[in-house]
This record gives structure tokens, sequence and C-alpha cells, in this order.
């Protein structure tokens, strides 16, 4: 389909999407989640529909306003979509947060979006509101997605669905009919790395029009497989869970929790896998442990296959055919990597949400694992740019959203135009004025540059460092170097108007008994072995090789190594696993000053 057909395709709304998608695809599987018995259970594209439209009476029943939110919070799951989507139908605009929120922070998402009612997965997240309901006058009742509670205003799944079918089918057509595709279907509430987070105001078209874009790239069967795990209050993994398998109708699947993802990427065995930059590099630390312990022949063998598959990436960029050895390297090395992984069926594998090194990519390439990347933002509806198995460049987000425009200010900015553009900020003009230009540009806030088709992003136009000396600086590119220390899990770059930069480090504790060997530290804890001086003096070693990388202003002179990784729940990190710059400041503001003192 050509771009100029992307662009006019006619508007249509979430619900228009559904109707479809059930109608073109029926009897075919679109979720699969696994019971208590340990069965994956399928439901049909038409019980889908028909499950959604029998939520939407029961939140109308419970006091659903039009135009109120719908706040939801618990681990992706059937209910999860139901009750989205089923908001959606009933007029309301669904509110995803983040498990890892505290009951502070989903009254002020709460309430910011006028939710009229709150979907909690089980009673650790409803202790969450029912701590602040008392602040939260709009909320009229929460619904459990598991399990029962004594309470008036709490609800139970079957309980909130009971009363809803007790509702006539032409109030939800009323509700149905009243909205248009450029009308408000969803707010996504960004990370929050610096300050309160924004409601970002998403319409039908944004998200029917941006995911029928998307899927214009994607050659999958119906039926075919994803995996989802991501937080779904994520505008990456809604496009990828809710909307792309609508248009193409692919089968989404529940991964049980993150920390059972391996075996069920074994069992689900997904045609296309989202992973962000962190879920990559973990896996990449495993393997790199594991490929540590072949020696001989094995040792070899791998080594050979890896050069091979090198060498295949670069022949695939320029569209040459891989090396006559690949066929050989993929049956000996490659195909046994992806079945390990539970990849051998994948024929899309995509990092997004954060930035990722470029050694990452490569080191899965060379073991013939292609990573393409998808770049954006909430604001532009998930992807602006993209690249595929068949149009990419290592290191590069790829080209343009089929449709939609891209460019790169005199600034460097990076800027994005079409129906992927949101609405705005919800009850925020200023914010919206300062994102969204006059002309519909909507500024992203990364720095990058153009070859060809292709865009890269250099760095945040607000993380940039400037030295004492004047030289502007890219920290992100430095720290996915000091990443690929084999001992290091995070890296935080700092030195802003500074006469040279310096690093906060943290380290793999999954490394630690091989550090104590490579130290010849006597400590018996992470946190201990972080304070010995061997450990430093060792690091130390392994930060001269990177900086032989480096132009000498990008080079680190001095390093902290953390007691502790950075977390989530230590407010280091957002949920998609980004380091939040201004906490960390702030954070360990004493430990950066003694570097400059």
């Amino acid at each position: 389909m050509s771009d100029a057909a992307i662009r006019d395709r006619p508007p249509q709304t979430v619900m228009q999407l559904l109707d479809t998608a059930a109608e073109s695809f029926g009897s075919a599987p679109a979720l699969r989640a696994k019971s208590s018995s340990g069965v994956w259970q399928d439901t049909t594209w038409t019980n889908y529909r028909a499950e959604v439209r029998r939520a939407a009476k029961g939140l109308i029943a419970l006091g659903l306003e039009p135009g109120k939110g719908v706040s939801i919070i618990g681990f992706n799951c059937k209910r999860w979509l139901i009750g989205d989507l089923g908001a959606i139908h009933a007029g309301g605009v669904p509110v995803g947060i983040y498990t890892t929120n505290s009951p502070a922070q989903c009254q002020y998402i709460a309430g910011h979006s006028d939710s009229n009612i709150a979907i909690v997965e089980d009673h650790e997240q409803l202790a969450k509101f029912l701590e602040v309901r008392e602040e939260l006058p709009e909320l009229k009742a929460i619904v459990l997605m598991r399990g029962e509670h004594e309470d008036a205003g709490v609800h139970s799944w079957a309980q909130m669905l009971e009363q809803g079918d007790a509702l006539a089918d032409a109030k939800l057509e009323e509700r149905i009919a009243a909205q248009t595709p450029d009308d408000i279907c969803t707010l996504i509430y960004t990370s929050g790395t610096t300050g309160e987070p924004k409601g970002v105001m998403l319409s039908h078209d944004n998200v029917t029009w941006t995911s029928a874009s998307a899927a214009s790239v994607l050659d999958v069967e119906v039926g075919a497989m994803m995996i989802s795990y991501l937080p779904l209050s994520h505008i990456a993994e809604q496009v990828v869970t809710f909307f792309v398998p609508m248009q193409k109708g692919l089968c989404t699947s529940f991964a049980e929790s993150f920390e059972k993802l391996g075996e069920n990427l074994g069992e689900v065995r997904p045609r296309v896998f989202l992973g962000v930059p962190r879920v990559w590099e973990k896996i990449q630390a495993k393997m790199m442990t594991a490929g540590a312990q072949n020696t001989g022949l094995k040792k070899a063998i791998a080594k050979w296959a890896r050069k091979v598959g090198a060498q295949a990436i670069e022949n695939r960029q320029r569209g040459e055919a891989p090396p006559l050895a690949y066929g050989i390297a993929d049956k000996l090395v490659f195909s046994k990597v992806r079945q390990r992984l539970g990849l051998d069926r994948s024929i899309f594998n995509i990092t997004s949400a954060a930035p990722i090194s470029k050694e990452t990519l490569d080191f899965f390439a060379s073991l013939g694992v292609l990573i393409n990347e998808v770049y954006g933002m909430s604001e532009c509806t998930g992807p602006a740019s993209m690249s595929t198995p068949n149009k990419f460049r290592v290191g590069w987000v790829g080209w343009a959203l089929p449709g939609a425009e891209l460019k790169v200010a005199e600034d460097g900015e990076l800027c994005m135009r079409g129906r992927n553009v949101f609405k705005g900020y919800y009850k925020n003009p200023e914010a919206t004025a300062e994102t969204l230009d006059a002309d519909g540009w909507l500024h992203s806030g990364d720095i990058g540059e153009k070859s060809g088709d292709f865009y890269r992003i250099t760095d945040r136009k607000k993380d940039l460092l400037i030295t004492a000396g004047g030289e502007n600086i890219a920290p992100q590119m430095i720290e996915g170097k000091l990443k690929n220390i084999a001992w290091i899990s995070q890296a935080v770059v700092v030195g802003d108007r500074m006469p040279f930069l310096s690093a906060l480090l943290t380290i793999d504790e999954d490394k630690f008994d091989e550090l104590i060997k490579q130290t010849g530290s006597t400590s018996e804890t992470l946190e201990e072995l972080t304070q010995d001086p061997k450990l430093q003096d060792f690091i130390m070693g392994s930060l001269q090789l990177v900086n032989a990388e480096l132009a000498r202003v990008q080079t680190i002179k001095k390093i902290k190594i953390l007691p502790r990784d950075l977390t989530i729940e230590g407010g280091e990190m957002t949920p998609t696993m980004k380091i939040k710059r201004k906490a960390i400041n702030e954070k360990y503001k004493s430990e950066i000053a003694s570097f400059y003192a």
C-alpha cells in the first residue's frame, strides 16, 4: 500500500475496528491465557467483541459517564483488555496505571483523569485505591479483576457483568453512536522522567490509523502469536497488544508473569516479539555467561558462526546474499539459539521505548537474531519511525512511519507530523503549546540525524551535558558503552558544567561470584563488594578500554560504584526501564559532588 493510500485511509472508531475484526476473523483465536490448571485457553474474535460489549454495559451500570476516566491497574491479562475496550465502548476514557505506582501516584492519575471507576487486578492493588478513595470525589466504583471484597463500593468482575446484563442494549448503542473518530479514546500518562506525569490525549483515529500504518509492513498469517508482558499502561504495548492484532487477526498470548517470560516464550513461540532494551540486555548477559563456559571445538564453532552471522547482517543491509557458510552456521548454531530463546518462529523482533546500544544489536545479529528498532513516543501514538527485516540499518531507528512525516529541525531536534500525533496534554495547554507547534509538528525532545531514508537518535535534547569547556556531550552513547562492560548493569554519566565527566555504575548481581574470583575480594555480599577498593581498581581497568574508543572530552575520569542496582521501586527508573536523571542526580548528589570536590 502506498504512503498516500495509508495517509488518506478513512477514519474509524475503535468500536468499528473491533467490529470489523470480529466479522473478518470470527472463530480465529484473538486472546490466549493459561488457566489455573496450566492449559492455554483461547478466546475467539467473536467472543472477544461480545465480552467487551458486556463489560461496557457493566461499566455504564456502575455509573460511568461519557468522557470520564476508567483507571486500570494490574499485570497484563484478558480482563485488562476487556475493561479498557469496554470503557471506550461505553464512552469513557481508559487510563492505565503502572503496577509499581504508589497510592499517592494512583490518586494523582485517577484524580487528574476524572476517573469514575477503577479496575484493579487484586487485593494488593485494591488497597492502594482504598487508601486514597476519600481524596477521589469522582470515583463511584472499584472493580476487582480477581477475588471479592466486602464493601459497598467494591464489585467483583462477575458482579459488574451482572449489573450490566440488566441494562438495555440500546443504552450501549447510544454511547457508541455518540462517538466520532476525532474523540479522545484513551489517556496515556507519561512515565514522568521529570516532574508529574502528563496525560497524553489520543483519539480513536490516532490509534486506529497508527495501528493500520504499522500493520501495513507486517506480513503474517491470521492467528499468528504474539506475547504480552510489558506494561499495558505504555502505548507501545497497547499498539502491539490491542490494535495491531485487530488489523491483522493476530492472537495475543499473556505471559503468566515477567519472571516466567522465558518459559512462556518457549510455549507460545511468537511470530512477533517486542522487547525493551533492558530485556534484550538481560538476555544478552545470560547468553554471554553461558557462552563463556564453552571450550575447545564448541567454542571455536561458536566464534566462527558469529563471524559468519555478522557478515550476513552486513550483506543483508546492502541487499546482498548471505555468505555461503551461513546455512551451515544457522544449522549448527543460530537455529539452536533461536529455539532456546523461544524465537525460532519470530519474523519480527522489535526493540522500543528506550535507546539500545549498537553493541547489543550487533551481538544478537551475530547470532542470527535481527532486532529491528522502532522509535517513537506516547505523543505520536507509539511509532514515529520503524525498521523491518527487509529494510533496516543496524544502529538506526529506521524510516518514517508509512503515511506520516518525520524531519530533523535546524537545531537537530527530531519532529513528527501526521495522524499519529496526539491531541494534546489533558488539562495542560501550556505543555501542549511547548510540544506541538502551530504547523502541527510534534517536537520530540530527541536529537537526531538523517542519512537517506534512515534516522538515528543521538541523545535527548534535555539530557545533553555541557562541559565547563563548552562541549556538548551526549551521555546515552557513553552509557551504552559502559553497560557493555561485562560486570556493569547500569551506568549514569554526569558532569554538566564540570571540567570532566564521571559515572555512577551498578554491578550485575549475577556476576558476583565471578567478580570475587577476578578481584580476590573477601566480600560476602554484593554491597560489601561495591565498597572494596579492589573492585574499584578492577572496573577502572575495564573503563580504560571504553575510554580508548571515545574522544578526549567524552572520557570518564572518575566512577562511583553504587551499593545496589537502579530500580523502579527506588525511584531511579521509569516502568519502561529508562533512567530518571533528575531523580538520580538528586538522590546521589553527595556522590556526584565528591567527583569534583
